[in-house]
């Protein structure tokens, strides 16, 4: 039984990469996603400071860096990939803590467009099967937020 399992299963193989053959043509439809604007933002809060820019593609994609600086614990350097919601920025912001051995995080971020400036919000984040999010239904607060990004020239 199990020998013509293995045969059956060595048999397919060929079947699966003759059915996915003419790759050149899937190659030629995919679009190429260039980058249309970049913006530039730092906050201040305190003794703590971030810097944020941003990349807006073609497709209306956001990509970009965001570092925190905390005076107490040290910097959060990473990356931000999301988009807008109406004047909302919904990113997830991948970034690493520690020098050493950097422990890497990924965490939802919001970001509330409003007078050119970005206001960092706060809400209920919940983790299920090693992603994390806001809580559906849950209001995220740009009230409550420690960041409020200005926009400044990009370096």
């Amino acid at each position: 039984m199990k020998k013509s399992i293995l045969y059956l299963a060595c048999m397919a193989v060929p079947l699966v990469y003759s059915c996915s053959g003419n790759n050149s043509e899937k190659k030629a439809a995919v679009k190429v996603d260039t980058t249309v604007s970049s913006e530039c933002y730092v906050a201040i809060d305190a003794l703590d400071t971030a810097n944020l820019h941003l990349n807006t593609s073609s497709e209306g994609k956001i990509t970009g860096h965001l570092l925190i600086n905390y005076k107490d614990k040290g910097d959060n350097i990473g990356e931000v990939a999301g988009k807008f919601s109406g004047d909302t920025l919904f990113v997830d912001y991948t970034f690493k803590i520690g020098n050493a051995n950097p422990t890497v995080y990924k965490n939802p971020l919001a970001f509330l467009k409003k007078d050119g400036k970005l206001i960092l919000g706060v809400g209920q984040i919940e983790t299920s099967v090693g992603r994390s999010y806001f809580v559906k239904g849950k209001p995220i607060s740009f009230d409550k937020g420690r960041f409020t990004f200005a926009p400044e020239a990009c370096k």
